[in-house]
């Protein structure tokens, strides 16, 4: 916790200890809470994304949702899955100063990208495009998920940022997430259109077109 509390220059400022009944937690708990502040003149939101604006994520995704499942040693894969948790305002702060007037970023956590790129297209009255081929995945993700009938953009992340930025500045978006160790994976995912409004539609590595829906339910048990 130190070091990486030292890595993302953030200190641990208070500590509480709990008793509970016994058997009912067999190792340590964590429980955190940040506070920051909020930085004058950045407008960013999941209702401000604008036709022609371009989609970007900074790498992998599904490594996090893939590496929990496979921990629990039903599968006994001979590739371990690692989660790709990272303390990410480094980035951001290097994506920020480059791109001061980005439109939208945030997590993609539980319910995956997908779940936000539904966001953003419910919230801003628009219509999402990405494209298959460009969302990167790595092998192993993509041979877990084929092999257990997973989406993979509905797996959960936890060192990833969806971000949308004017289309003007995309390409220096793009290279600012890639000069940071946490964005060398970083790519161009998606475009935002006039419509359908509310709606996400993938372009599909055969050619096709599908409906990326918001997740209903969850695709896996909650796990963190």
């Amino acid at each position: 916790m130190a070091m990486t509390a030292a890595e993302a220059g953030v200190q641990i400022v208070t500590g509480d200890t709990k008793v509970v009944p016994r058997g009912a937690c067999d190792k340590l708990f964590v429980t955190t809470s940040g506070i920051g502040v909020i930085r004058e003149g950045l407008e960013v939101g999941a209702h401000c994304a604008r036709p022609g604006d371009a989609i970007l994520i900074n790498g992998f995704i599904g490594d996090h949702g893939a590496a929990v499942v496979d921990a629990r040693g039903d599968l006994s894969l001979s590739t371990p899955i690692t989660s790709d948790c990272a303390a990410l305002n480094g980035l951001i702060e290097v994506l920020i100063a480059a791109v001061p007037s980005i439109r939208f970023m945030r997590d993609a956590t539980r319910g995956g990208i997908a779940s936000v790129l539904n966001e953003i297209a419910e919230a801003s009255g628009v219509g999402i495009e990405v494209y298959e081929k460009e969302i990167p995945i790595r092998a192993e993700v993509r041979g877990f998920c084929e092999i257990l009938g997973l989406d993979p953009l509905y797996l959960a992340n936890e060192g990833k940022i969806v971000c949308v930025v004017p289309a003007d500045v995309q390409t220096t978006a793009l290279a600012a997430l890639r000069s940071h160790p946490l964005g060398r994976q970083s790519a161009l995912v998606g475009v935002v259109q006039n419509g359908p409004k509310g709606r996400v539609i993938m372009q599909t590595t055969f050619g096709g077109r599908r409906i990326v829906d918001m997740l209903i339910g969850q695709q896996l048990p909650r796990i963190c």
